[in-house]
């Protein structure tokens, strides 16, 4: 328990130096200092890779699944890997809501920090309620497979593609239930007119966000469930990689037509997961399978998206 305590703190502490201090005033994101904190997520979440080691070495930490330290480290990576990949298409849905709602890239940051806050808290119960369900009822890995198969499905087929946040249900019903003023006031999520307390655009985004995620969180964690039950390595390595999602977000919406056909690397990722899944009590694969078949699914997907590009321009 004193493991996950520290976890946890580790991360509400670098939270509130996030908005306190690193970003305390607003301003936009630039390609530049996204990239800076892009790049330092990412080697913060890869070398966790060695706090799990060490855990699972030391026997620190409750190993359920009876996990070597070596399998744990790649079951922890795959899975960051995994969640990475998904929070790619995660992006693209912000950029729509953010453009929907007219959102300044000045108050982008705060809207993220707080979607981010919110995200943490959900995906947490999810992860406690998944993997309860798969410890005690073996039956439920074939509901989550048959799943992401379906969403990959989906995914190809391109439903989502005209998503427009202000027809959605959600929005609908945050009209209906609160009142709702299309004016911004500074990085305030609600102001007071004549005495009426109405809700900005910036809450509504924040809303639409933290509801979108939630349902993103229906892919990603049967996605991670099917590489590892252990909650410590899901729950880490899930928190890791939302927590990179706002610098990401700021370093890649800015190229999302160059990235067109990762698309197409996330539906291979869920569908490979959802099989492995639905095969899980007759084919055993070697962890090291699963890495490279999503490390190359990406690679191929940015590849692609580079070099098409490049032919069809004059």
């Amino acid at each position: 328990m004193i493991v996950w305590i520290v976890f946890i703190a580790f991360v509400l502490v670098f939270l509130a130096l996030d908005l306190g201090v690193f970003h305390k005033n607003d301003h936009v994101i630039k390609s530049k200092e996204a990239g800076i904190w892009t790049a330092i997520w990412v080697t913060v979440a890869l070398s966790f890779s060695g706090v799990i080691y060490w855990l699972f070495n030391t026997g620190l930490i409750e190993n359920p699944t009876g996990l070597t330290p070596n399998n744990a480290v790649l079951k922890y990576i795959t899975g960051y890997l995994i969640e990475l990949s998904l929070s790619v298409d995660n992006v693209f849905v912000i950029a729509v809501i953010f453009g929907s709602f007219k959102i300044p890239p000045l108050y982008q940051h705060r809207v993220l920090f707080w979607g981010i806050l919110g995200a943490i808290v959900f995906r947490a119960l999810m992860i406690f309620f998944g993997v309860a369900l798969i410890t005690k009822f073996e039956w439920i890995i074939y509901i989550f497979g048959i799943f992401l198969l379906y969403t990959a499905f989906n995914m190809l087929k391109g439903e989502d593609d005209n998503f427009d946040p202000k027809n959605s249900f959600v929005f609908k019903q945050i009209k209906k239930i609160y009142p709702v003023t299309t004016q911004m006031h500074g990085h305030d999520f609600f102001i007071r007119r004549m005495g009426v307390k109405a809700a900005t655009p910036l809450f509504v985004a924040l809303i639409v966000i933290e509801l979108t995620d939630i349902l993103f969180a229906l892919d990603s964690i049967p996605a991670i469930l099917a590489i590892t039950a252990d909650p410590f390595i899901v729950f880490t390595s899930n928190i890791l990689a939302i927590l990179g999602l706002r610098s990401m977000y700021f370093l890649i919406s800015r190229m999302l037509e160059k990235f067109r056909y990762i698309n197409y690397s996330l539906v291979v990722i869920l569908a490979f997961v959802g099989l492995k899944m639905l095969f899980s009590h007759y084919i055993e694969l070697p962890e090291w399978v699963s890495l490279a078949v999503i490390s190359i699914s990406l690679v191929s997907g940015i590849l692609a998206s580079v070099l098409i590009k490049e032919k069809t321009t004059p």
